[in-house]
């Protein structure tokens, strides 16, 4: 069976907190003593991910 992937579209100042996020949270897992392995999988591929464009199309709702 096929694993499903998710896609986030993040900017480069959300990109940037998210890696300080993973990293203090590496930092916090090496002080308690425990496996950093999955977040180190996760500050690699946030840190690498490609830059894709895409168009972003905005639905008005005039019931509101």
């Amino acid at each position: 069976m096929k694993e499903k992937r998710y896609f986030v579209a993040l900017d480069d100042n959300e990109q940037g907190v998210m890696l300080r996020c993973l990293i203090e949270m590496k930092n916090s897992l090496i002080r308690e003593g425990r496996y950093t392995d999955a977040v180190d999988d996760l500050i690699l591929k946030v840190a690498k991910a490609p830059e894709k464009k895409f168009k972003v199309i905005e639905v008005k709702n005039d019931k509101e």
